[in-house]
């Protein structure tokens, strides 16, 4: 229903140059649900959740067609600040990326950067931010050591962490656990089902199985087209495309 959608896409179609990625989608993406986009390689998954927020605009060459609707609102307005507009919506990618620096600092960076001083309010978020991402009991009595000390999967938290810290409306999350073993993938989406009370989750899980344990709905794309998206339960048990029942069984991808 449109009053329940955080996003509308409408006839997206994009191009890097002259070739085409995502062809003519329409689909909506729900308030404070787990969608899962779910497609083998090269099929516009990462693609579409570039688009979002309009990362792909940094990609040189890169156009598109159509329209994507955040809040009612087109996300390629006139009065868009693309700033404000990835702080709404924020990125957390495949490799984690903490920056050079420690761990509180690294959550608190953003919110610097925006002018925030107080050292109270500083200490607040970061805990909060920590606690959201199901890191703060790990790193509560070193939060001055490098962020680099951490093990891989305390740095995709940390990195998940850092996008709460800005209280975004939205996470857009590309296979965040595609290198991490079985508990700390386990506490990511512990976290996630948590958070989807509070924001929009949009999640290329690393494999189907994952999509299976943590979506509200999931979406299912091939070759840049949409082939067919629901609720969880009813794609997973009784998929409508044989495409998509190829796919989830292991036949292909």
């Amino acid at each position: 229903m449109a009053e329940q959608a955080k996003f509308e896409i409408r006839g997206l179609n994009f191009f890097y140059e002259k070739k085409q990625a995502i062809m003519d989608l329409s689909m909506d993406i729900r308030a404070n649900e787990i969608l899962s986009v779910i497609g083998p390689a090269s099929s516009g998954v990462t693609t579409l959740l570039r688009s979002l927020n309009r990362l792909n605009e940094l990609i040189p060459g890169t156009r598109k067609e159509g329209d994507i609707l955040l809040g009612g609102k087109s996300i390629y307005g006139a009065d868009v600040n693309v700033t404000e507009l990835r702080r709404r919506v924020g990125m957390v990618f495949d490799v984690p990326t903490p920056l050079p620096m420690s761990i509180f600092d690294n959550i608190a960076y953003g919110l610097r950067l925006k002018g925030e001083k107080n050292k109270g309010v500083l200490d607040g978020v970061v805990e909060q931010a920590l606690n959201e991402a199901a890191l703060w009991e790990d790193v509560k009595e070193r939060l001055k050591a490098p962020a680099s000390s951490l093990s891989g999967g305390q740095q995709q938290r940390l990195c998940v962490a850092r996008v709460l810290a800005l209280h975004p409306e939205v996470i857009l999350l590309d296979r965040p656990c595609s290198g991490l073993d079985p508990i700390s993938t386990a506490k990511i989406e512990d976290s996630l089902t948590l958070l989807k009370e509070q924001i929009t989750i949009v999640l290329a899980p690393h494999n189907v199985q994952q999509a299976g344990r943590v979506s509200d709905r999931v979406a299912f794309m091939l070759m840049g087209k949409l082939i067919e998206e629901g609720k969880n339960e009813d794609v997973f048990a009784y998929p409508k495309d044989q495409r998509t029942s190829d796919y989830i069984t292991g036949r292909f991808g």
